[in-house]
């Protein structure tokens, strides 16, 4: 049986009443005042959003915090909150719409000086934003803008419910490691740092294996030439890293390498 409608939690939208439509706009079309205004504001939170991330990213990489990766990890993660924030405004503009600037107010999060807070923090944080754009879409179904439900559902909801679910289970192996919430640094902390694979961002990833292959291929064409020119190591970079990163090339040229690597 479905919940009743008015027991479900609801959060203010934080939609622009200042907001004033374009005059001149011949795109415009099916994009109601309301609709607009919620982007205009959802935008805003986005924004401010990306700022709190950015000063937590810029806090763990002080020098009596020390924790560079998991610094990596909210920097990264403003960076991805400040395009989400740039999609809606090109939103907005292919619509028919703008963006009207808004004075971003400084992040509330200087209590977040422990590892287990700023997660925390930023969970609550993208549990807020996740409201805000489900309000914003059953306000796009109310007003008949199937258009801009679709857009939202598809391509803001989905990536924010998958990242309160990394944040919680970076929550549950903090909980585990007993990582700080005042501000000392804790053992736990440094584990977190160094051994959660979602915050060494540092290491590059593996090649996919198309990638692989077009190197393999890209070895063939300098063969005759690497007898002229024994002091190059383009060609021999490339087929180390090949071999070393994926031997499972479908022509073979990775294994190959290796043979005659350990031939030497």
């Amino acid at each position: 049986m479905a919940e009743p409608r008015s027991k479900r939690p609801r959060v203010t939208l934080p939609a622009c009443q200042a907001h004033r439509a374009l005059p001149g706009s011949r795109v415009r079309q099916s994009f109601p005042a309301a609709v607009e205004e919620g982007l205009c504001g959802v935008t805003s939170a986005l924004l401010e959003l990306a700022y709190c991330l950015q000063a937590l990213g810029e806090y763990f990489d002080q020098s009596h915090v020390a924790l560079p990766n998991v610094s990596k990890f909210f920097l990264h993660q403003a960076l991805e909150e400040r395009k989400a924030a740039e999609a809606l405004m090109k939103y907005q503009q292919e619509r028919g719409g703008h963006y009207c600037s808004k004075t971003i107010q400084k992040p509330n999060c200087e209590y977040a000086v422990g590892l287990m807070k700023a997660l925390e923090l930023a969970m609550v944080q993208w549990k807020t934003m996740v409201r805000y754009f489900e309000e914003l879409y059953a306000l796009s179904i109310e007003n008949g803008d199937p258009h801009s439900a679709s857009t939202i559902k598809k391509q803001f909801i989905g990536p924010k419910i998958r990242k309160i679910k990394l944040m919680g289970d970076l929550l549950t192996n903090a909980r585990r490691l007993d990582c700080s919430q005042d501000g000392r640094n804790s053992l736990g902390d440094y584990f977190m740092d160094r051994l959660q694979e979602e915050f060494r961002t540092g290491i590059e990833p593996c090649l996919p294996l198309q990638q692989c292959t077009r190197a393999a291929e890209g070895v063939k064409q300098p063969q005759r030439e690497s007898s002229q020119h024994r002091n190059g190591i383009g060609a021999v970079c490339a087929t180390i890293h090949c071999a070393t990163m994926l031997p499972q090339c479908n022509d073979g040229t990775g294994a190959k390498v290796k043979q005659g690597r350990e031939g030497l």
